[in-house]
């Protein structure tokens, strides 16, 4: 994957809306993908908890805000479809440490991942109805904060154990019950580009647009099906038409690339850096 000689300098006014989720470069820790970053010239990073635990929450936002960059969000919060009492409770517990998390981060919004069905259970609407009840209880505490629940809908495939949101319309039924500004969703192309209704959902999310993800849906789907993500390019995914959308639609924030493959993982994260901005401006903008 050797495309460093494509890197844009910094200041480039394409990069402007460029965000590197800090997935895609997984093994990179906060303060090496900030300094990524800046050699690249992107203005701005996706964090993921685990290793903003490993770096420390002050730390990573010092990092973060020395460098000169912007947080585009905060993975993940989620998991909300416990039936069981001192399970749900725990998972509450956490969403809030998250959302304080993404607030010293500064992070417009938490991502939330929302689960999947309880061991042995098969209540779909049950599971539903869960999540609903959560995000009612977190969406005051995150306002608070000036932090936005971004609901993320999952390809079907992971409706069993990661989200029994699995379309776009799904996400924005649950979203519009709340303010505006406390609870949006996420448009990323891996897990909804294959829905016919998502062009006239995207229209319809508008303002409730959070956060906008973009990379490849690869085949085949390896074993792990939670790494068939591919770079922009390799898959088979139309990219700019999403990214016209999302435009058409009001949303102005950063679009991330957020990538989990394997593959990707065991190159050069500065090749992947590289390879990404020039798919980036090919086949996004």
């Amino acid at each position: 994957m050797s495309e460093r000689k494509n890197q844009h300098s910094a200041g480039d006014p394409r990069l402007a809306r460029l965000s590197l989720n800090q997935k895609t470069t997984n093994r990179w820790s906060v303060a090496e993908a900030v300094d990524g970053c800046v050699r690249a010239g992107i203005p701005a990073i996706g964090l993921w908890r685990e290793p903003v635990h490993d770096a420390g929450l002050e730390r990573s936002a010092k990092l973060v805000r020395d460098a000169g960059l912007r947080v585009s969000s905060l993975c993940r919060g989620g998991f909300l479809t416990a039936a069981d009492p001192a399970e749900r409770q725990a998972a509450l517990d956490d969403n809030r440490r998250a959302i304080d998390e993404a607030a010293t981060l500064e992070a417009p919004c938490l991502v939330l991942v929302v689960g999947g069905l309880p061991a042995g259970s098969r209540d779909l609407p049950g599971a539903r109805a869960r999540v609903a009840d959560a995000v009612a209880e977190l969406a005051p505490y995150a306002g608070e904060r000036g932090v936005r629940l971004a609901l993320e809908p999952l390809h079907p495939m992971y409706c069993a154990d990661r989200a029994v949101l699995s379309t776009l319309s799904q996400a924005l039924d649950l979203a519009e019950q709340f303010p505006v500004d406390l609870v949006g969703v996420v448009v990323d192309t891996f897990h909804i580009w294959w829905d016919p209704t998502v062009w006239a959902g995207i229209s319809r999310a508008g303002r409730r647009i959070a956060s906008f993800q973009v990379c490849d849906f690869n085949l085949p789907i390896p074993a792990d099906a939670l790494l068939a993500r591919g770079m922009m390019g390799d898959g088979v995914i139309e990219f700019r038409p999403f990214r016209v959308a999302v435009d058409d639609a009001g949303y102005a924030g950063d679009i991330e690339v957020e990538i989990f493959n394997a593959d990707v993982w065991a190159a050069d994260p500065d090749e992947v850096v590289a390879t990404m901005i020039r798919r980036y401006v090919d086949l996004v903008l």
